[in-house]
């Protein structure tokens, strides 16, 4: 019968065995007061497992299509023909993560107050003002090609073949919650909802934006040289970027010594876009980001992504070697779900036999492999978005070179689960969509923003418009399947021609044993006098975007003498020797220059580097900044015993960041101590995280307080606020040769009239003071039971229910804490900000070590699990692995993956 998910499974005898557990967890719970909750909880949560094994009929195949599932519940497909891979790819996800495909469909579509409720209604209004879903749409109709069209067809018909035999807890027990408070039944699937989703990729894979708007809002407070402080140049000279710089002739890019693959598809891809009109791309919006569920995480110079490849003349096994493992927010599920999509007959008509990581709600393999070639992902950070002051008169215009404009203007009616309604007005200029109507923040950005003597008179302040690259149509669907089927670097730069958002460091190899690196990204060309890295003025068309780098112009290597590329958001190329500007804010090249470092002692003197030699690079703890301060920590003559008792854990210390250490808990506690001492409570007001800085001792001697209150502000930290990440690491490393700048200078604190600081040494003195009594009050008095884990927690919750339902239902579908290793700004980044806490707030969402000399002997991890449904066995299968830094087989040939198999599905036309 279609959709019966009650025939016999293998995992049945399991699920009844998780039950009997279940029950005893529930009678636990009844003596708790929590018995009913749960008790319905675990009843409704059975009802959504899928079914693995057997046959089911999935209308619409042309012939069956066999889904074959290893121990930890990771489906390979196979398929006949494309259409039919598809369609079960389609229907697989549905499977297993429907919850979050829809609740990432209504985000897209500005429509989460259908779900949620009216709560929702100012998030709902920002999403409509970018017009996400209205931009999908157009892909849809005009830029994408037919063959794209007809695979996004066939995966919507398998999501949607799902959803007519399953609603409610049959559906997901997320479902079963929110029909306690409203009637919600989700609408059957669109290709343009897949297509939106990398709306939501380009606005999580942010820029600069955040630091675009504090930076303005900094410059009423601090003087130029301050602000050249707080923003370092890159350190070419200690961290390399990307490339070795080449030269551009005629918007031609060659690497450095010379490149020998044609690209003349890539050539034939740019000429239909050359010409193309400025488009336009939002990131972030400081405080008020909070708004807007943030999909892949939060952003900063701390946060980004690894990855690096070694060519074979380095390895042990004579072949490329990849690795590559993006860093996001933590999130149950796991944002990826690994899969294999296989062609029976690998042709022309039937070209897909690739594995890796997808996105639920998008057909096709984001990272991962074919059988030729295997690629990685990290962010490029190129600045693609930039804010525009436009100038409003009395009667309801904009200016513009001295002439008043009409807005373009639309409604938008949002709808609320309870039945409210609320009607918007969408204004937008030739700059882009007015995005300070939604946005107290941001009408305060306009009417501080610096700008010339020659600006209008700004009588109540700006309207603030933004462009943004992905709010005009493209094709970058179209390059997912394209780089899915690519078998040379040549067929790759070609796909990486229609990659336009978001804007990616795209990493290389082959079997045939090349490595190589492309910059794709539609990338803005700005005029002489703007460099996006403060807002703009909109009333003077001199400042709009010129158009966009070519990307044959766009930086890449192929087969460097060094034989590594190693991309972990540093700069790509040195800006002195590449004539456009790509972004005023990279990463500062802290992970990407420990990872180079790494392979260049592994492979000096003709050593070669392993796949463990890979997977252990990727666990690296070290702390540059740690390395950095405590030789600096240890010469400061501390007096008071109890203070020098914490200090001397660092004297032995390895700058590791192990879960275990004291040394590593001790010493980013006086990190955070220092940051929040030497620039937090210098912020602007609109920036600080209010109260977050006093540390309060609720005993004055010296020698042993008891404990410690540390008040604290609900404010999410902005990008301005001192996050502990490698900007910072700059900002404090050109510092610390200047002991008496006016940065290390401290008032008075509450409980202290007399310590307050004038130069670094009393600054750092103070700062390990307060770290010994925060400690103190979080970990204890006895220094011996202290470690970094106990700190640096990781807790992983369902990102709507998990965070917002009743207790009963977070119980259900949170999980954790871990207790991590790793750090801020450490190739192994679990992360955490330091104006907020140590708690862990992006992580190596997963991890994969590519064989190229053989691909069944590649490695990968998940976060979590394959499954989104709660009490699973795959729910968060794999996160103990990950968390210890464990990696699990990942077959890919067809031998190989018929030898891992435990549960076998035929689905049936």
């Amino acid at each position: 019968m279609p959709g019966n998910e009650n025939s016999s499974s293998p995992r049945q005898p399991r699920a009844k065995k998780r039950t009997k557990l279940m029950v005893l967890g529930v009678a636990f719970l009844l003596v708790l007061g929590l018995g009913a909750g749960a008790y319905w909880a675990v009843g409704q949560v059975h009802d959504s497992y899928p079914q693995t094994s057997g046959e089911l009929k999935l209308p619409g195949l042309s012939r069956p299509v066999d889904v074959k599932r290893d121990a930890r519940g990771v489906p390979q497909l196979y398929a006949s023909t494309p259409e039919d891979l598809f369609r079960a790819q389609g229907f697989v996800h549905a499977q297993d993560r429907f919850w979050e495909m829809d609740v990432r469909r209504h985000t897209t579509s500005g429509t989460l107050s259908e779900m949620f409720g009216k709560s929702q209604f100012d998030t709902d209004a920002f999403l409509r003002t970018l017009d996400w879903r209205g931009v999908a749409q157009k892909e849809f109709d005009t830029k994408l090609s037919d063959t794209t069209k007809a695979y996004l067809r066939a995966y919507t018909s398998g999501v949607n073949e799902y959803l007519k035999t399953h609603s409610g807890s049959s559906l997901s027990v997320e479902y079963a919650a929110l029909g306690l408070t409203n009637d919600y039944k989700p609408a059957l699937w669109t290709p343009v909802d897949s297509v939106a989703w990398l709306k939501a990729m380009a606005w999580d894979l942010r820029a600069n934006m955040e630091d675009e708007i504090d930076r303005s809002l900094m410059t009423t407070r601090f003087t130029p040289d301050q602000m050249a402080d707080l923003y370092p140049p890159y350190p070419y000279e200690r961290n390399r970027p990307i490339v070795d710089a080449g030269t551009v002739k005629n918007d031609v890019y060659t690497p450095k010594g010379g490149g020998d693959i044609v690209t003349k598809d890539v050539a034939t891809a740019n000429a239909a876009t050359s010409g193309a009109e400025v488009q336009t791309q939002l990131s972030a919006l400081s405080e008020n980001i909070s708004r807007v569920p943030a999909l892949l995480g939060p952003s900063g110079s701390g946060i980004g992504s690894n990855s690096w490849v070694v060519s074979g003349a380095n390895t042990t096994t004579g072949k490329p070697l990849l690795a590559n493992d993006p860093h996001l927010a933590p999130q149950l599920p796991s944002l990826w779900y690994q899969m294999g999509l296989h062609c029976r007959t690998v042709d022309e008509k039937c070209p897909f036999d690739v594995s890796g990581f997808t996105f639920s709600g998008l057909p096709g393999v984001v990272i991962g492999h074919n059988q030729s070639i295997s690629w990685g992902f990290t962010n490029l950070g190129a600045d693609v978005a930039d804010l525009y002051l436009e100038k409003v008169d009395s009667s309801g215009r904009y200016e513009l070179d001295g002439k008043a404009k009409d807005f373009k203007t639309r409604t938008e009616t949002l709808k609320s689960a309870d039945g409210a309604k609320k009607t918007i007005t969408v204004r937008s200029t030739e700059n882009g969509p007015i995005v300070s109507d939604r946005m107290d923040s941001l009408e305060d950005v306009g009417k501080r923003a610096p700008v010339s003597a020659s600006a209008p008179d700004r009588g109540d302040g700006y309207a603030v418009a933004l462009r943004w690259t992905a709010l005009d149509p493209s094709n970058t669907m179209d390059a997912v399947f394209e780089i899915d089927t690519a078998q040379d670097f040549q067929q790759f730069r070609a796909a990486a021609a229609d990659f336009a958002v978001p804007s990616q460091n795209l990493i290389y190899a082959d079997t045939a044993g090349n490595i190589g690196y492309q910059a794709p990204g539609q990338i803005p060309v700005r005029g002489a006098k703007a460099d996006g890295s403060m807002p703009l003025p909109g009333w003077n068309s001199a400042y709009k975007w010129q158009g966009y780098i070519k990307q044959s112009a766009l930086p890449w290597e192929f087969n460097p003498k060094r034989g590594f590329i190693v991309t972990a958001n540093q700069a790509v190329i040195d800006e002195k020797a590449y004539p456009y500007l790509l972004t005023t804010d990279p990463g500062y090249g802290a992970r990407s220059q420990r990872i180079n470092n790494l392979i260049k002692d592994k492979i000096k003197d003709g050593g070669k580097i392993s796949p463990a030699d890979m997977a252990s690079i990727q666990i690296d703890n070290n702390s540059e900044i740690g390395a950095l301060l405590t030789p600096m920590l240890l010469k400061i003559p501390v007096k008071d015993p109890y203070v020098r008792e914490a200090q001397d854990l660092l004297k032995d210390w390895d700058y590791s960041q192990d879960a275990d250490s004291a040394a590593a808990a001790y010493f980013n506690a006086v990190w955070r101590n220092i940051l929040l001492l030497a620039f937090g409570e210098k912020m602007p007001k609109e920036l600080r995280v209010e109260g977050e800085c006093l540390r309060v001792p609720t005993a004055t001697q010296s020698d042993a307080p008891e404990t410690t209150v540390v008040e604290c502000g609900d404010r999410e930290p902005t990008a301005a606020q001192p996050d502990g990440g490698d900007r910072w690491f700059e900002v404090v490393r050109k510092l610390v040769d200047k002991p008496d700048s006016k940065w290390w200078v401290t008032p008075n604190s509450r409980a202290h009239s007399k310590d307050g600081t004038q130069t670094r040494d009393e600054l750092f003195e103070r700062a390990m003071r307060d770290a010994r009594w925060e400690l103190t009050a979080k970990l204890g008095k006895d220094i011996d039971t202290w470690n970094w884990g106990r700190l640096h927690r990781l807790m992983l919750k369902n990102q709507t229910l998990g965070t917002e339902g009743p207790g009963f239902i977070q119980w259900l579908l949170n999980r954790g804490p871990w207790n991590l290793s790793g750090g801020e700004s450490t190739v192994n980044a679990t992360g955490w900000n330091a104006a907020g806490g140590y708690d862990v707030s992006w992580v190596p969402s997963m991890r994969m070590v590519v064989d190229l000399d053989n691909l069944d002997e590649s490695q990968w991890v998940n976060l979590t699990g394959a499954s989104g449904h709660a009490r699973d066995e795959h729910y968060v299968d794999q996160t103990d692995a990950w968390a210890k830094g464990e990696l699990f087989p990942w077959p890919s040939t067809p031998q190989a993956v018929e030898k891992a198999a435990e549960d076998k599905l035929t689905l049936t036309p």
